[in-house]
């Protein structure tokens, strides 16, 4: 590029040696060109909209970064929700690893088992002393198999983890005992009716002792805890009511007079539980599960051994349901988890409590049949039908469908 022609000032004075300017002695000036980028530029209007656009890319980038850490951070809060899965399931007729059989007798004749009375339990995700966020219950949403409930349906306002688990082993205790209570009724095998514990200010206080022996109340035999409760119960309060009990090899009349339990309920304050008659011994034992929901499979278990032939037939029968120590089977939760569980370990047949039959429909797997019972002699009626292999018979069985 050549230098800029610089023109004189009007009225400055001309250059020696002439008067006039010379020609084209005033040119407008050229202005300095634009160094070449090689790119057009754009207007000074696009490089302003070019630059909005940025600015909203950006802040759009920004809200939705905002967004996703708020979701995250939410997800990850705890909720008020616990998930139910199917859980561990085991053969009472079986043994388990480490521990054994599931039922172990002594004392008395038992005879060879075979096939599977399968209890089951369900697993819980969540609950005192465990965390449980928005992601663990959306998993428990998406899988069929499992159910999410609000947690107080499950463990009660402000349990701790330790009062739970408490809870689940008194109650499997006690359903062990009820089991081996209704099962020796059933077969009709004695048993002692011992008094469990005295009510503190009742009238059976320092005149009944816990550990007693009770044989009769009021001259009449007493078989069980319910007949003592029941012959008591049948006085007016204020009555008076004679207890023969067994007390370190003595036998003992003693006279009380019944108080109001409530309801114009008569009481003397004691409570009665059924021990094993000796020889005889049964020992259940299962460890890391709770509840109260094995009680009918430990029953059948129990009477299986203690009777000739195979209660099952060889076949893989689960089932579950409480029982009382009369063999009254009684509801339980979580009976879609178990129904799953069931068939997953390979059961056909599946005994349920009457009351749960609402809750089995739409929730039974393929290949398993429900049989729903109401005591422990229908249970038992039932696998015999089912071993004796009667079309007609076997096709008039109860069922929840």
């Amino acid at each position: 590029m050549t230098p800029e022609h610089q023109p004189h000032e009007p009225g400055a004075a001309s250059p020696a040696g002439g008067g006039a300017a010379p020609t084209g002695a005033y040119a407008a000036p050229v202005p300095a060109a634009a160094p070449d980028d090689g790119a057009a530029q754009p207007p000074a209007s696009d490089r302003q909209g070019l630059l909005g656009m940025g600015r909203r890319a950006s802040t759009l980038t920004f809200a939705a970064a905002v967004v996703v850490l708020l979701t995250a951070i939410a997800a990850l809060l705890p909720v008020p929700y616990v998930v139910l899965m199917p859980g561990p399931t085991s053969n009472t007729l079986g043994s388990v690893e480490g521990q054994g059989e599931v039922i172990s007798v002594s004392g008395r004749k038992t005879y060879p088992t075979s096939g599977h009375l399968q209890l089951l339990t369900v697993s819980v995700r969540g609950g005192p002393g465990a965390r449980m966020d928005l992601f663990d219950a959306v998993r428990g949403w998406l899988d069929s198999a499992d159910a999410v409930v609000p947690r107080e349906s499950v463990y009660p306002e402000g349990q701790t983890r330790e009062q739970a688990r408490q809870l689940n082993a008194e109650e499997m205790a006690a359903s062990q005992s009820n089991a081996t209570t209704a099962a020796l009724h059933y077969l009709e095998i004695p048993m002692d009716v011992v008094v469990q514990a005295v009510l503190k200010d009742a009238p059976a206080e320092g005149v009944v002792r816990a550990g007693d022996v009770i044989v009769a109340v009021d001259g009449e035999a007493v078989a069980d805890p319910e007949a003592v409760r029941a012959a008591i119960s049948a006085h007016e309060p204020g009555d008076t009511v004679v207890v023969t009990v067994e007390r370190g090899g003595e036998r003992l009349r003693l006279t009380l007079k019944t108080v109001d339990g409530g309801g114009g309920r008569a009481m003397i304050g004691v409570t009665p539980s059924a021990r094993v008659r000796a020889p005889l011994k049964v020992d259940i034992k299962l460890e890391d599960v709770g509840g109260p929901s094995a009680g009918m499979m430990f029953a059948l278990g129990l009477i299986d051994k203690l009777t000739p032939g195979e209660l099952t037939g060889g076949a893989f029968v689960a089932g579950t349901g409480t029982i009382s120590e009369q063999g009254e089977v009684g509801p339980i939760g979580g009976i879609q988890q178990k129904l799953v569980g069931a068939r997953r370990a390979g059961a056909t047949v599946f005994l349920a409590p009457a009351a749960n039959c609402a809750d089995t429909r739409g929730a039974v797997p393929d290949g398993l049949r429900v049989v729903k019972v109401a005591s422990l002699e229908e249970a038992v009626t039932a696998l015999d039908t089912l071993r004796e292999g009667d079309a007609a018979k076997v096709a008039a069985l109860p069922s929840c469908a």
